[in-house]
């Protein structure tokens, strides 16, 4: 593929724009595009992409125009890991909307298949659409996280914008999702046939207080995504006031870049989004800033990778049996020696085919362990059984 002629260059006055002239900030030590187009033996994990398109929002016109301004703000914080990150430049937008989606997910496709990451700043979320096309050329079953005050399902009949992008990755076939959760929903922002249709299918879904009384229970739900993509709505106004869908609840502003170190740290998670920026309605700068440090904590989380599951054999872990009930009914856990996270093993009826099977040791943590030693199944457990029957 010639990324070049997918992308505009990022405008040099992003980088002589850089307030101190500090040798570590992320401007200096960022691969530019020209390098990584000319040089195939350039070692390269993380790829940024700008997608200023916005002609999918429903209410948000403006985000196009945010893509420079988040990543302005990002080049201005400091590197502290060494990262050896491209910025590929601003993806051009197609002559339809259509195209922009053609062109994202061959790039996306692209990157995955060279074994870098790609870190989307769009625009507006109907790009996770594109995002999750990507995957359909690798035919792999994949797990897609939504950090989002809505589900956006939609009218499954309309034409795919961010309010609906999620039904047209569930009609799609042939179909490659196996999970879809949700953290972080408002209940008086959706349906009730929403949640009732997100039940009906197994997927996750963790309502904003529930997320937010622990954040830390959300770690295993991401830990186990492929893709991760972020709608900035989800974060409370005062935070993150660029959104015109922002909301007086949500996350806070630490919250969110909790979330995203969680994305970065899931060895199993190779592509990431932040969208629905709108820096036209921004105070002072705020959404952008929030914004880049999100990216900045991803990228964090992404070179502290501990080399976990799907990366090592499960002979390398510590397992726990756990009977529950009856003797012949029992759980097997399993804890990293290197990160002390949990995982546990979904048993594998015969009749499913053989594509679901990186999905069968599920993400999960140290109280879903003490639950099955007093006898309960894990709720996480039971519904990972359901979605495999």
């Amino acid at each position: 593929m010639e990324f070049k002629e997918y992308f505009d260059p990022v405008p040099e006055s992003i980088v002589k724009g850089i307030k101190q002239a500090d040798q570590n900030q992320i401007g200096f030590n960022i691969i530019p595009s020209g390098q990584f187009f000319t040089d195939e033996t350039l070692k390269v994990d993380l790829a940024l992409i700008g997608v200023p398109e916005d002609r999918g929002t429903l209410e948000n016109k403006g985000s196009a125009e945010s893509v420079n301004d988040i990543r302005e703000s990002f080049y201005k914080l400091f590197e502290h890991n060494q990262m050896r990150m491209v910025d590929l430049g601003n993806l051009k937008p197609g002559h339809t909307l259509q195209d922009t989606y053609l062109a994202l997910s061959s790039v996306v496709n692209e990157l995955m298949v060279r074994q870098i990451v790609p870190i989307i700043i769009g625009g507006s979320n109907d790009l996770s659409y594109a995002n999750f096309l990507a995957y359909e050329s690798l035919e792999v079953v994949v797990n897609l996280v939504s950090i989002d005050s809505a589900f956006n399902i939609g009218l499954g009949e309309e034409e795919v914008n961010s309010g609906n992008y999620l039904s047209k990755i569930l009609l799609k076939q042939p179909n490659y999702l196996f999970n879809f959760s949700n953290i972080g929903f408002q209940s008086y922002l959706v349906g009730i046939d929403e949640i009732n249709l997100l039940e009906k299918l197994n997927f996750d879904r963790i309502r904003l207080g529930n997320a937010r009384a622990n954040i830390a229970h959300t770690e295993p739900i991401i830990r186990n995504a492929d893709m991760v993509s972020i709608d900035i709505s989800s974060v409370r106004r005062p935070d993150a006031p660029g959104n015109k869908a922002a909301s007086p609840n949500g996350f806070y502003g630490e919250e969110i870049c909790q979330l995203s170190r969680y994305a970065g740290m899931s060895d199993k998670l190779t592509s990431f989004g932040i969208y629905e920026c709108n820096t036209s309605l921004d105070d002072s700068g705020q959404t952008a800033d929030l914004a880049a440090q999100m990216l900045w904590y991803f990228i964090d989380g992404f070179y502290n990778r501990k080399g976990d599951f799907p990366k090592c054999n499960k002979e390398e872990y510590f397992k726990f049996n756990v009977t529950i009930g009856h003797p012949e009914h029992h759980i097997v856990f399993y804890k990293s020696p290197k990160s002390g996270r949990w995982w546990m093993e979904i048993p594998y009826p015969s009749d499913i085919q053989l594509k679901y099977e990186r999905h069968l040791l599920a993400p999960c943590n140290y109280e879903d362990y003490e639950k099955a030693m007093e006898n309960e199944i894990p709720d996480r457990w039971i519904h990972m059984y359901k979605k495999l029957l």
